[in-house]
């Protein structure tokens, strides 16, 4: 059976990869802020509260995991988003790499993903004040960090333009690093096809260090 890590289980994102994974049969140790946020129980479920801005608490309860998927995020109105992503995600990497682990597979944001040639999302003018802390941070910590690390096999998932609660259609494309948009020029996915696309890379690797991105 596989077993994984997954950070921030009971965020938006984050709930939806473990209720993927834990319909997949894969044993998960759901490490959060707050358990009491976790509602569903399962015999593969482990559930942890944990800091995750340190490495060694990281590397602690990552030991003998075949990987770890990271949803992590502050909260997108937490005022000190943007440092505590970047201060954050550097020790979750270093957590991974001192426990061992081969794989660290990421959900990214969309904002360095490209809307035309040279042109990302971030510098479009498209992103609400409001939350670009948050989407400069993460796209910082990708850019500046993920791109140059060679010693794990990660992977960050950028999801499409506009992410909401809906159906696990299975029906969607896969991309690289240019937006993916539909016929109407809307850049969509339901956060159950962006959990079965995390939960399918990991069962199936396809990519290996470096970015992909989803969208219908």
């Amino acid at each position: 059976m596989t077993k994984i890590v997954l950070i921030g289980a009971s965020g938006f994102v984050g709930s939806a990869i473990l209720n993927e994974a834990l319909n997949r049969d894969i044993q998960v140790t759901a490490v959060v802020r707050n358990p009491e946020n976790i509602k569903i129980s399962s015999p593969n479920l482990k559930i942890v509260k944990a800091d995750v801005s340190s490495a060694d608490t990281v590397g602690a309860f990552a030991k003998g995991v075949d990987a770890v998927i990271s949803a992590y995020n502050p909260g997108w109105t937490n005022p000190n988003i943007y440092e505590e992503t970047l201060k954050t995600y550097p020790a979750i990497l270093e957590g991974v790499k001192k426990a061992g682990v081969k794989r660290l597979l990421i959900v990214g944001g969309a904002g360095t993903l490209f809307v035309a040639p040279g042109l990302r999302v971030v510098d479009s003018g498209g992103i609400p004040q409001e939350i670009m802390g948050g989407v400069k941070s993460l796209g910082e910590f990708y850019l500046n960090t993920l791109m140059d690390e060679k010693d794990i096999d990660w992977v960050f998932l950028s999801p499409a333009g506009s992410l909401e609660s809906g159906e696990c259609t299975g029906n969607y494309r896969l991309g690289k690093d240019d937006l993916i948009v539909n016929d109407k020029g809307e850049s969509k996915i339901s956060v159950q096809d962006y959990a079965k696309a995390m939960v399918d890379e990991l069962k199936m690797p396809v990519h290996h260090k470096e970015r992909f991105t989803i969208g219908y």
